[in-house]
Order: C-alpha cells, then sequence, then structure tokens
C-alpha cells in the first residue's frame, strides 16, 4: 500500500514540475512568438488611424517586467507628417512602452487591441501651426460617411490606467501669431482609470518654460511644476481641478476651475493665487541662482498674485484676463547682507477685458524702493503687444551701484561703483521705430553717473567714468558729458545718437556723431587680453569693431601712444562702421615731422586687415626707420643715413593680434626723396665691405640731399627701381631686390672717369693722340652684393674693367705707330706729285734728290737721332 502511495506521489511531483516547467518555457517563448503580431498589430492600428508615418528601429515583448501584465518596448519611434509639413517629424521617442494582458495577445491582427498602460522616454513633441493656420498635430483621418467604412471602429483600445512621460522635450510654434513656446525636461506621470467616461486622474509634472511673442522673450526656463487631481468627463471633455499645487521657480500657486473642449473652441474658467501673501513670493517668482537662500531672508508686507482667465480661446479670441501682482510698503533684508531694500511698492496688472488679443495690455502703476536714503520710482505701460505694441516708461530716482551687491545676492565677477540719476520720459510705438519714423518718438529728461567704475574680461584695464551724462528730447539722445579714464588714457566725449531706439528694439544699427577729446590716448589701454597660456604669460591683444556701430568721431588728441611711438597733436575722423575703421584726413606730428592718414581697418574676418595712404612729411630718418618695423623693412639701408624724409605710402596687409603690420603680407608702393642727408657707412657692413672693395669709393662722401627712390613690396619681398647717385664726377646706379627676411641682391653700377684707375692708365692713355684720348673719359664698372644685410658678399669687375682698358690703349697705340708709318710714305711719295715750276731742270737733277730724302726719312724710322750737343 505503502509502495503505491510512493508512486502515485511521484507521478504528481512529476506532473507538478511538468507543468511548471511549461509555464516557465511558455513564459520565455510567448515573447518570441507573439512579439512581431503584437508590434505589428500597434503599428498597423496606428498606421491605419492616422495621416502620418509611423516608423521604429526595434522592438521587444517581455512576460516579467510588468507581470501579469505583457509589456512591449518600441525603440526609436518616430511620427513623421505628410503634406502640408511633409518631412517634419511631429514625435520622436528613444523607446516607448506599451503594456497589456497577456490575453491580448492571443487576438487576431483585426481584433481590437486594449492597452493598460502607456510610457515614453527621452522625446521630443513638435506641434506647428502654419500661416494658413494649419496644425501639423491634425493628423487622424477623416471619417468616411459610406456605411462601409463606419462600420469599421478603430482596432485600438485605451483602457491604460498609468502614463508616464519622461526627459520629454515639447516645442509649439505659431507662426501666425509669432508665438513660441517651448517646455523642456518634462517629467510627467498620471494615473486613472480611462476606461470610464468620469474619472479622476492624479498627475505629476516639473519643466523649464520658455516663451517668445513677437520677437520679445517674456519667459526664459523658468521651473514650474504641478501636483494637480484632475476631475475629468471624457464624454463632456471638461478637466476640472481638484486639490493641486503649482510652483513658478518657488512661487506656489493654487487653482480653480475647469477647462473644457467645446466644438473647436477651448473653454476657460480658471482662477489662481498664492496661498499665502508674504513678501518671499515675490522674490521666489526670480530664478534660484537669482534669488538665493529664501530661507535666510527676512521679509516684511504683502506680496499678492492672483487672477482670473474667463472665456473662449479660438482662432479669433482669447479668454479675457485679469491678472495682478501688488505689495504695499514692503522690505526684504538678506541675513549675510549689509543693507535691506525697504519701502517697495508695486501695482502690476495684466488686462484684457474684451477676449481680442490686441486689447491686450501690461500696467505698471507704481514700482518704487528705497536703499539707503536713496529713492527709485517707475511707471508705465505696455498695449496693443500684438499689433503695434506702444511703450509708456517714466523714471525717476536714484540708484548707488555700490549698494546692488549689499542688499541682493547677486554673484558679480567685479564690483559696481557709482551713482545712477536718471529723470526720464519716453513714449512711443514698434512700428515707428521699424520705418524710423522717430518724429514719432516723444522723450524727456537726463540721465547722469557719476563716479563708475567697470572691470571685467572683456577690457584690458578697468575703466572710470567720473561722469556722464545724457540728455533725452523729441528728435535724438545727446551726450553732454562723458569723462572717463582707463589704464594711462583719457577721453572726453559729447555728441548724438541718432536712432537708439531702432538699435535697442529693432536690431539697427547704432547711428552716431561724437567729438572725442583726450590729452593721452594709449592704443594698448584698449585691447584685450588673454592670459590663458599654461606656459609664459603670453598676452594676446586683439581689436574687434562691433558690428552695430554706425559711428563718426571727430578726434583730437595732444598725445597718442601706439607701439611705443608717440604721436602728437592728432586729429581727424574716424568711421567706425560694418566692424571698419575708416581714417580721413588724419594728421598727426611725429619723428620731428607730420605723417597724414587716409584709409581703412577692417575687423571682419578671422584677421585684421588694413589699406592706408600716408603721406610722410620731413620726418627724422633715423627715428622713424629705427621705431616702424614696417618701415625698417622696406628699406633696411635707411639706419645708415641721417636727415629727413619726405614720402608717399600706399600699404595694405594683415594686423596681428597687437594691431601692428604683419609683414609678410605687406603690398604696397614707396615713393621718397631724402633731406638733408649725411650717410653713416660704419652703420653698415654693406657699405663697409663696399669701400673696401671698390677703391675709388667713399661712401661716407656720397650725396644723398634730394635723392629719391622708388620701391614696390609684394610677398616679403622689396623691388629698388634703379636710383641715380653722383660721388664727386663719378656717376652710379644702384637697383634690385630685397627681402624682409634680410636677404638681398643689388647691382650698383659706376660710369668711372679713367684718372681714377692709376697712373699706369693715365701714362698710357697720355701717349695716344689727342683725339684718341678723348674719346676714352670713362669706363663701366659693376658691383654686385648678395648675402644678407648682416652678412653681404660684394664682387666688383673692376680688374677686368681695367685690363680691357689697357688693351684698348695699346691696340690704339699700334695703330697710331702704324699710321704714322703711312704718313710718312706718303708724304715721302707726295714729293714726286709736285709741280716742277722749272721744266727745264734736267731728270738726273730730280732723281739725285729722291735718294737723298729716302735715305733721310728711313734714318728718322729706324736709325738713332743725331748728338747735336757737340756742335754746341
Amino acid at each position: 500500500m505503502n509502495k503505491k502511495k510512493k508512486s502515485k506521489g511521484k507521478k504528481i511531483l512529476k506532473w507538478v514540475i511538468g507543468i511548471f516547467l511549461i509555464l516557465i518555457i511558455g513564459l520565455v517563448s510567448i515573447p518570441f512568438l507573439f512579439k512581431d503580431k503584437i508590434v505589428q498589430m500597434v503599428v498597423n492600428t496606428a498606421n491605419n488611424d492616422v495621416n502620418a508615418t509611423i516608423t521604429f528601429k526595434d522592438s521587444d515583448l517581455s512576460l516579467f517586467t510588468n507581470f501579469p501584465l505583457a509589456s512591449v518596448s518600441i525603440e526609436d519611434i518616430a511620427v513623421v507628417n505628410k503634406e502640408p509639413f511633409l518631412g517634419d517629424t511631429l514625435f520622436t521617442a528613444k523607446k516607448l512602452n506599451l503594456s497589456m494582458k497577456i490575453t491580448e495577445l492571443f487576438k487576431n491582427t483585426g481584433e481590437t487591441l486594449e492597452l493598460s498602460s502607456i510610457s515614453t522616454s527621452d522625446g521630443f513633441i513638435n506641434i506647428k501651426i502654419n500661416k494658413d493656420n494649419i496644425g501639423n498635430y491634425d493628423i487622424a483621418k477623416k471619417e468616411d460617411t459610406s456605411t462601409e467604412k463606419n462600420s469599421q471602429e478603430s482596432n485600438l483600445s485605451l483602457n491604460i490606467k498609468e502614463y508616464t512621460l519622461e526627459n520629454i522635450d515639447f516645442l509649439y510654434t505659431d507662426e501666425s501669431t509669432k508665438t513660441h513656446l517651448n517646455i523642456s525636461q518634462i517629467n510627467h506621470t498620471g494615473k486613472g482609470n480611462f476606461a470610464k467616461e468620469i474619472l479622476d486622474l492624479d498627475t505629476k509634472t516639473t519643466a523649464k518654460l520658455h516663451l517668445d511673442m513677437e520677437g520679445v522673450n517674456y519667459i526664459s526656463n523658468v521651473d514650474v511644476s504641478l501636483d494637480a487631481l484632475l476631475a475629468i468627463n471624457l464624454k463632456e471633455l471638461k478637466y476640472t481641478f481638484k486639490e493641486n499645487e503649482g510652483f513658478i521657480n518657488q512661487l506656489p500657486l493654487k487653482f480653480d476651475g475647469f477647462i473644457q473642449l467645446v466644438d473647436d473652441k477651448q473653454l476657460y474658467d480658471i482662477t489662481f493665487k498664492t496661498p499665502t501673501s508674504s513678501f518671499k513670493n515675490a522674490l521666489a517668482l526670480l530664478p534660484k541662482q537669482y534669488s538665493g537662500n529664501l530661507k535666510d531672508i527676512k521679509t516684511e508686507g504683502n506680496f499678492d498674485l492672483s487672477g482670473t482667465i474667463n472665456g473662449y480661446y479660438s482662432e479669433n479670441s482669447i479668454p479675457k484676463l485679469d491678472i495682478s501682482l501688488q505689495s504695499k510698503n514692503a522690505m526684504f533684508k538678506y541675513n549675510t547682507l549689509q543693507k535691506a531694500v525697504t519701502n517697495i511698492n508695486l501695482d502690476t496688472k495684466i488686462i484684457n477685458k474684451t477676449g481680442n488679443t490686441k486689447d491686450t495690455y501690461l500696467s505698471f502703476k507704481t514700482v518704487s524702493f528705497k536703499i539707503d536714503k536713496d529713492i527709485f520710482n517707475a511707471s508705465g505701460s505696455l498695449s496693443n503687444i500684438t499689433q503695434n505694441p506702444k511703450i509708456n516708461l517714466s523714471a525717476k530716482g536714484t540708484i548707488n551701484l555700490n549698494n546692488i551687491d549689499k542688499v541682493y545676492p547677486i554673484s558679480l565677477e567685479k564690483k559696481l561703483a557709482g551713482v545712477l540719476n536718471a529723470d526720464i520720459s519716453t513714449s512711443f510705438d514698434m512700428n515707428s521705430i521699424e520705418k524710423r519714423s522717430y518724429q514719432n518718438i516723444k522723450n524727456s529728461g537726463n540721465i547722469t553717473v557719476s563716479n563708475f567704475k567697470y572691470d571685467d574680461k572683456d577690457v584690458a584695464n578697468p575703466f572710470y567714468i567720473s561722469k556722464t551724462a545724457i540728455d533725452f528730447d523729441t528728435s535724438k539722445i545727446q551726450l553732454k558729458e562723458f569723462d572717463a579714464k582707463t589704464g594711462n588714457s583719457d577721453l572726453n566725449i559729447t555728441g548724438n545718437l541718432d536712432n537708439f531706439y531702432g538699435f535697442l528694439f529693432d536690431n539697427q544699427k547704432l547711428k552716431g556723431n561724437f567729438n572725442l577729446n583726450s590729452n593721452n590716448l594709449t592704443v594698448a589701454d584698449f585691447l584685450t587680453k588673454d592670459t590663458t597660456s599654461t606656459k609664459k604669460k603670453e598676452a594676446k591683444s586683439s581689436l574687434k569693431v562691433p558690428a552695430f556701430l554706425d559711428i563718426i568721431l571727430n578726434a583730437k588728441a595732444n598725445n597718442v601712444v601706439y607701439d611705443n611711438i608717440n604721436l602728437k597733436e592728432v586729429k581727424g575722423t574716424v568711421t567706425l562702421k560694418d566692424e571698419t575703421v575708416n581714417l580721413k584726413n588724419l594728421q598727426t606730428n611725429v619723428f620731428g615731422g607730420n605723417i597724414g592718414f587716409d584709409g581703412t581697418v577692417s575687423t571682419k574676418g578671422k584677421k585684421a586687415t588694413f589699406s592706408m595712404d600716408l603721406n610722410l612729411n620731413e620726418l627724422n630718418i633715423t627715428e622713424s626707420f629705427s621705431s616702424l618695423e614696417m618701415l625698417k623693412a622696406i628699406a633696411p639701408i635707411a639706419k645708415t643715413i641721417e636727415g629727413q624724409l619726405n614720402s608717399t605710402i600706399t600699404i595694405s596687409g594683415d594686423l596681428k593680434n597687437d594691431m601692428t603690420p604683419d609683414l609678410n603680407t605687406l603690398t604696397g608702393k614707396l615713393f621718397g626723396q631724402l633731406l638733408n642727408t649725411k650717410l653713416k657707412a660704419s652703420n653698415s657692413k654693406t657699405l663697409s665691405l663696399l669701400n673696401n672693395k671698390v677703391s675709388f669709393l667713399d661712401t661716407d662722401k656720397l650725396n644723398l640731399d634730394k635723392l629719391t627712390g622708388y620701391f614696390s613690396f609684394k610677398d616679403g619681398e622689396v623691388t629698388v627701381k634703379p636710383i641715380p647717385l653722383k660721388y664727386k664726377d663719378i656717376a652710379i646706379e644702384i637697383g634690385g631686390k630685397h627681402g624682409f627676411d634680410k636677404s638681398m641682391n643689388y647691382e650698383v653700377n659706376f660710369d668711372v672717369p679713367v684718372k681714377y684707375l692709376g697712373s699706369s692708365v693715365t701714362e698710357a692713355i697720355q701717349k695716344l693722340t689727342p683725339k684718341d684720348a678723348s674719346d676714352i673719359k670713362t669706363i663701366p664698372v659693376t658691383a654686385n652684393i648678395d648675402g644678407s644685410f648682416s652678412s653681404p658678399n660684394i664682387s666688383t669687375n673692376i680688374k677686368s674693367a681695367t685690363a680691357n682698358l689697357m688693351n684698348t690703349i695699346i691696340e690704339k697705340q699700334k695703330q697710331n705707330l702704324k699710321n704714322q708709318g703711312k704718313d710718312k710714305l706718303k708724304d715721302l711719295l707726295g714729293l714726286t706729285k709736285k709741280k716742277d715750276s722749272a721744266k727745264t731742270d734736267s731728270v738726273k737733277k730730280t732723281k739725285d734728290l729722291v735718294k737723298d730724302k729716302a735715305k733721310d726719312v728711313l734714318k728718322n724710322l729706324f736709325g738713332r737721332k743725331k748728338d747735336t750737343s757737340k756742335k754746341n
């Protein structure tokens, strides 16, 4: 009996284990069997119901994640619009999770699929409304009125009880109203039984809010949160606030009322208010990084934010608005700071009484506060926001900038200093700004700032403004006074701004005409410095002309320091426009003379460039060429010259970060004339070597007065057009090329009188006939100079030229001797042709006479001279 029981027990155990294994195998294998089917059912159902394309990368089915529910996970899902938003992404998510009963897995493809929950993460929802007021979210396929079509219902049933959105970005763009709403980093959960038509939905939401309208930013990355229990009536599409608490930054709000979808409209009937009336709520409106720890602050007085939103939101209307922010005689003081802000009064409203968008207006009836003895008051309004915004603003009072960080926990890299006094009022509309109808702008009043200090990384030195005063009137803004110092520089500026509001509100250029005066202006004081080098602290400077400037400066400075050069009595017109400095009729005294400038400096590209026409008048050559690398590179030989220079230079190229010319990029030409000059060959290895190579030349005695030269330069190479010189009675011509790297290749041609070639040459010439000697006055001699200015090489052809001359002289002497012999013979033969006056002489006498003459000639040519001294 026991054996039978044991055998039966074993069978039951085997049966249980088998069933368990079958279940395990089933749970593991079912996802593989049904995954493609379920996913395809979801996608097919969605594609059948929407006018959009749904795609995904991968999918997975699990029975363990939400057991006893089955979970479908879809990766990289995207919903892409069709016409009229072809190609726009309506929705995308890294992951979409769906859960359902396991029994749903066994349904046929055409049967209704019931979902229990939905969650998605790392997604983006992109809602657009185009200029024709068509939304890209309207992707539901239109219903067909035929009986056959109406009999087919959707195959997707949402009996969900929970949904989750994790890290979702929502972008809403309305092109017709120029509205851009961005809700980023959305984390939202909702729980409720959607199987019922009337349910309570418990939601929790956090996000960041950013809102732009008509190009104006109203909200920027504000933290918002809402925990709300909503009563939902799906039959009437009505959503009613029950228990709720929301926050804008740290400001708490409570809501009452409902939102209902009625046809193509949305009906709002909502009231909201702060649950407490503490002024601490006002500071809570500010972002956390600016408001500080609200637990460490003492406040008095009230701050009440309340409002109603009532009416329909449709294509042609918005709900009526009545929103109020109010405080009276409030104060706050941070425990860690020295001073308090007192007598705070606020009375601000946002009103729309008609439901027409254009009738919305913002009113600042009162904004006032006091710090120490300084009181500041402001009031104003903004109306007709959507069509032609009209702005009215008045402000009067004093603010000591030294107190800003003593009353408010703001993090300033550099401490502010100075006192601001204002008494201004303005009234204008945006259409007048855009159309530049500035006559419609009504301004009055003035602003003064005294003892102001500005020091930040974008300036090379602290900027001190002892006083600045600005007057406002209808036509312009006048800078009455501006006295400032930075580094070793001082500035005094007066003038007018012609379109300040166009610059401020319509991205127009800031135009103005100013007079600038300075006793001392050091360019380096205005160059920003970057000392981030981890090796040596090599300061890199740069100058960038702001693109928004369109300014004319009539400048005058007693002393300007540029790259260690002192410019005296600088005056001229400087125009700042299109990121370019234009110089016109700029004059300065420097190096004992005067320089005139006309040209441009452009900072548009990655490198600053310049193009300049210069007139140099009676400049001291030694000072100018030793101080200016550009001149030194163009004419290195100038360091050996003492005297003055007149020159015209046309030049262009790139500027380095310190705003000095990059020599390798220079292109241009120079025409110059020397005045009252003296040459010191000892200062030049080239001239000293030339003295040694050319015996008849003493370069110290070269006459360079009134000498003119023409130089052209490009790609780091200077070409010198042949320059004529005069040394005593020797004509000289020099020309060639040299590089900014100090290399050179020159040729010097001398027209040398023969008297400088030595006694052997002059004695040989004296033996020539006067006619031949007159043909040999000078000979050409060439000196070739190459190498570099620091290590020159010089070769001449003096020896070969002298040898050639001697050969010419010898040949002429030989020819003269031959010619003398011929002449003697001709003279001898010429006797036979003389007419005999006495034809009666005998032939015998004639023959004897010829013989005697011939003997005498031969004795004179080849014999010795007779010694006649013995006769005496």
